[in-house]
Formats: structure tokens, sequence, C-alpha cells
């Protein structure tokens, strides 16, 4: 299948590491150029070496997305540098915990700007660029979501605010033929995951019994699984999907818990 991304200049926030590594990586093996904007620069420089091994063209924009006008900026600094952009993957964000019974009203805002504000600034500043090349956008969203999980509060109203505002862009774009879709990951074996697991007293058990409740194949699912859905999603061979939530997770959330 012909993707038909080759050249295609390609934005992904929280690209150094993860899920947002993995996509980059997939556009380069397509032949697009991704543009990494991340504020970890040192995984930035070390996927851009791995990137040149590959022959593949690549920006690395190093920079904390939270004031509105470093959005801008890594936007102006795209279209100076390469001409264009077709896609926007707005990645970026982390589960912080700011939950109800031990968070607050500062914590709880302060998760909104890490996970939601800058999705809008991304977008905002991109829709000139987006408008031209009759480009698209891909939301990063998460199951909790759609599941709750408890004591993160921020992170789960930010994540369901993109899924509505996948569909709010998607309809406003329409006259643009600018595509806007989401996913939804579950349990993805990333480096804030491996974080989250080293918390436990014993990881691998705790491991094992997270992926005892995944239905397809009783394990977690790869950043590679993501990237292929993404690059698919943003793609010619999509170009009639918009304003869909895919879920990218062995059916974790959508099958009939009694199968685990």
């Amino acid at each position: 299948m012909d993707l038909q991304l080759k050249g295609k200049v390609i934005m992904i926030t929280g690209g150094a590491k993860g899920i947002g590594a993995a996509i980059a990586r997939g556009c380069a093996h397509e032949g697009a150029i991704p543009i990494v904007v991340d504020k970890d620069c040192d995984a930035g420089e070390q996927l851009r070496m791995e990137l040149q091994k590959l022959g593949a063209s690549y920006g690395l924009i190093c920079t904390n997305l939270l004031p509105a006008g470093n959005c801008a900026s890594a936007i102006e600094s795209t279209l100076r540098d390469f001409g264009r952009l077709d896609v926007l993957v707005n990645n970026a964000g982390i589960n912080d915990n700011a939950g109800l019974e031990y968070g607050g009203p500062e914590k709880f805002l302060r998760s909104l700007e890490l996970n939601l504000h800058h999705y809008y600034n991304m977008t905002y500043y991109a829709l000139p660029a987006l408008k031209k090349s009759q480009g698209c956008v891909l939301n990063m969203a998460s199951k909790v979501a759609v599941t709750g999980q408890g004591g993160t509060s921020g992170y789960a109203a930010a994540k369901g605010a993109i899924l509505s505002l996948t569909r709010e862009w998607a309809v406003e774009l329409l006259p643009y033929g600018i595509r806007v879709n989401a996913l939804l990951p579950a349990e993805v074996m990333t480096p804030l995951y491996k974080e989250w697991l080293g918390t436990f007293p014993d990881p691998e058990e705790k491991l094992k019994q997270v992926t005892a409740k995944i239905p397809l194949g009783k394990r977690m699912t790869e950043p590679d699984e993501i990237a292929a859905m993404a690059l698919f999603l943003m793609s010619a061979q999509a170009s009639h999907i918009t304003g869909q939530h895919v879920s990218v997770d062995g059916g974790y959330v959508h099958l009939d818990r009694a199968l685990t």
C-alpha cells in the first residue's frame, strides 16, 4: 500500500521518545520529513542521529510548548526551513496524577496546560499552512478519556476535551478539506510507562497483572503499532476518514471483561 507520504512535512509534538518517536521513525521510513518538537533536546538529538543514518530528512525544535508564543515559533521555524506543513500530530502530554482528593485547583489547571492547551495553540498557528496543503491533524488522546482511571482528573479532562475538539475541528475545517482524527492508546510500553512500573515494589509482577487484562495476545501495545495507524490516518489512503476516535489497544477498552 502506497501511503503517498513521500516529501510530506509532518510535525510531531512530544516526538523525541515513545509513541512520538515511533511516529517520527515511521514517517522517515515512508520518505516523509518528520519535524520533532520536544523539550528533551538530548532525546531529540539521539533520534536525529538515528534517522540521519537512514538518510532521512529531519527537523528538530527543542522547546517547551506551554507558552503559546513557543507554539507559534515552532510553526514559523518549520515553514521557514521547509516551506510547508502537511500534517500536525498533537502528541505531547503526561499523566500527572492531578486528582480530586490529592490534587487541588492549581494542580488541575497546570495539568490542563500540560495536556490540552498546546493542542489548541499548535493547531491554531498551523492552520494557515494546513489550509494551503489541505493537510490533516492527528490528536493523541487516551483510553482514560472514556474509561476513567482514578486520581488523574486533569489528564482525564484534557483527554476528554481532545476527543471533543477532534470532532469540533473536523466539522469546522470541512470547507478546507482538512481531516482531523484522534488515536486512543491504552497500555503502551513507552519510557514513561516503564517509569510508572518502576514505582511498584515488583515491576514485573505489576506488568503481568496489566497484560493479563489485555484481550488480544495478553500483551502491551507497541509504539510502532500506534505509529502504523497514525501513518495510515495521515495518508491519502485515509482520505475520507475524519472526526474519528480510533482505539489501538488489543481490545482493552471495548471487548467484554469476561474475556480477561
